[in-house]
């Protein structure tokens, strides 16, 4: 499909991420045009198409933002609930699909939507990437391979803020597994980062707690705090620790520590970090031509437009990847026992 052919965009769920992430990567391309547009309710769809996408016309039932001939991709931007519906039924109705991380609300839904993916491989199907490490880890991935730490042989990781320290707030959707599914803080985003950087997680043992289980009469039962240890395929053990209710956290941050160094790269300020055994601690120089900026939008649409395009990632078989590893640390957090991801 040439840039000249116009593409037609449908938005379920238009929320704060698609507004104000995804609306203006889109604006950015030529031919693109927003037809269709679903949101939680009537009133906020059409406050987002005022001011948003005065062109769309807007729809009660997200299923008639699929199902339309005015549409040939389904943005879908609601939370993981609604993943495996949405992307599912998109693409029995033809149409290429982006969806929001995380992939879905639970693993068999996440193994649904590649099953569909896999049946449907001329339509093109990508799920949001973490924007964390992505400005310079393709640098990480290389000093890796390169050797610069020589082995790796374990790993911490911390991903500490405050947002649910707050008791009298109300529960967020986050919090609510009937919306979010088995998705924890920002576990999901950190499996899918790991995973590209160190190879797939094999084995899970979790520890965490719900701090404030009751909020304006809502019972959470998602964990403001986990703990994992991560055993992966390499050998590599990590140590991987979430809070939402740790007051003046420090910013997230990553340690890999190898037979001959150690790799740090932090997430708040993209900075890495190297210090070889014996040498002091240095700030890591990344080329430019390896850096990498937020082209989501850019590249899930170029593979729409031109087949032999590189497909955008993550893919549904790494969505999959790191379900697989959610799911194993919910189990292991309700059972006490180490749990296999594979």
């Amino acid at each position: 499909m040439t840039s000249s052919v116009p593409l037609r965009i449908g938005i379920v769920g238009a929320g704060g991420i698609v507004k104000q992430r995804h609306m203006p990567g889109l604006r950015a391309l030529e031919g693109i045009e927003i037809t269709a547009v679903a949101n939680a309710n009537l009133a906020s769809a059409e406050a987002f198409c005022r001011e948003c996408a005065p062109e769309a016309k807007v729809y009660q039932r997200w299923e008639d933002v699929v199902d339309n001939d005015q549409v040939d991709i389904v943005w879908v931007g609601a939370p993981p609930v609604l993943h495996h519906d949405a992307v599912c039924f998109s693409l029995e109705c033809g149409k290429h699909v982006f969806t929001q991380a995380r992939m879905a609300a639970t693993l068999a839904e996440a193994e649904r939507m590649w099953e569909a993916a896999i049946r449907f491989p001329e339509l093109v199907t990508a799920i949001c990437p973490a924007p964390h490490g992505m400005k310079h880890g393709a640098r990480v991935t290389q000093l890796l391979e390169q050797g610069a730490i020589g082995r790796p042989v374990h790993a911490v990781l911390h991903s500490f803020n405050a947002a649910w320290l707050d008791a009298a707030q109300p529960a967020h959707w986050r919090q609510k597994i009937e919306v979010s599914g088995i998705q924890i803080l920002t576990l999901g985003i950190y499996l899918e980062v790991l995973q590209r950087w160190l190879g797939h997680i094999v084995e899970v043992a979790a520890h965490g707690s719900v701090v404030i289980p009751e909020r304006q009469g809502y019972e959470v039962r998602t964990p403001d705090f986990v703990n994992v240890l991560a055993r992966f395929r390499s050998g590599l053990e990590a140590v991987l620790m979430f809070s939402g209710v740790a007051a003046h956290a420090p910013g997230d941050k990553l340690w890999i520590y190898g037979s001959e160094g150690m790799l740090s790269y932090d997430f708040t300020t993209d900075e890495i970090a190297l210090g070889r055994a014996g040498a002091p601690l240095e700030i890591v120089p990344v080329p430019s031509a390896m850096q990498r900026g937020w082209t989501v939008e850019r590249d899930f649409i170029a593979a729409v437009r031109d087949p032999s395009a590189a497909r955008p990632r993550p893919d549904f078989t790494e969505g999959v990847c790191y379900m697989r590893v959610v799911e194993a640390v919910w189990e292991s957090l309700e059972t006490g026992k180490d749990i296999s991801c594979v």
